[in-house]
């Protein structure tokens, strides 16, 4: 199982070479951009332009620039956080998660439209499902068992951290392993590559 962060600060060399209504061309780091307002580049960002004047927002500060003016600046780029999980000999990516601060084993299951987990699991980890959840019914191979919908307060694999993570709590011992369902995987990006499995989510 491999972490990566990535954050950089990089810097910027904007130039403005044309300037039309809400429109401006301008030389970022050597490479010509046409923005129109709105639209982003390398960091830069047209709020407004007219005949005289661009407005930018380059790493949330905003600057006037005119015709042939150039200015230099640093701007952080994204930060970014992957993990990369290995599949083992069961074909199954396993890796460990903190669910409400507490740290467990999870099976990745993009099959699974839910974070599940197994009742016992959930009382260990201090869930009150019984109290806070919503009861149903859910079909399993063998039978109909009860479960429980329910909010976790958080969900955090590899350093990405999501909020508010609905989740189904079923009665008995399935799963025997957590599964880590869509309502989580839904927030990151997923790549899957010769037998690894990469999350990956920027800020």
């Amino acid at each position: 199982m491999l972490l990566a962060q990535a954050v950089g600060v990089q810097a910027a060399s904007v130039t403005v070479e044309a300037l039309l209504p809400n429109t401006v061309v301008l030389k970022i780091n050597g490479t010509r951009k046409t923005l129109r307002a709105g639209d982003s580049y390398e960091g830069v960002k047209l709020i407004s332009a007219d005949a005289t004047v661009a407005l930018l927002e380059i790493n949330g500060e905003r600057r006037q620039l005119g015709l042939h003016r150039n200015i230099t600046t640093s701007y952080q780029a994204p930060e970014q956080r992957r993990l990369d999980i290995p599949r083992n000999e069961r074909m199954q990516y396993i890796t460990t998660a903190l669910i409400n601060g507490n740290s467990v084993q999870v099976i990745v299951d993009t099959g699974a439209n839910v974070v599940a987990i197994n009742s016992g699991q959930a009382a260990a980890m201090g869930i009150n499902y019984k109290e806070t959840g919503s009861p149903s019914k859910l079909e399993t191979a063998s039978s109909l068992v009860d479960a429980w919908t329910v909010n976790l307060a958080s969900v955090e694999v590899g350093g990405i951290r999501v909020e508010n993570v609905r989740a189904s709590i079923i009665e008995g011992g399935y799963p025997s392993t957590p599964l880590l369902g869509m309502t989580y995987l839904q927030h990151v990006e997923l790549r899957e590559s010769n037998g690894v499995l990469s999350l990956s989510r920027s800020w």
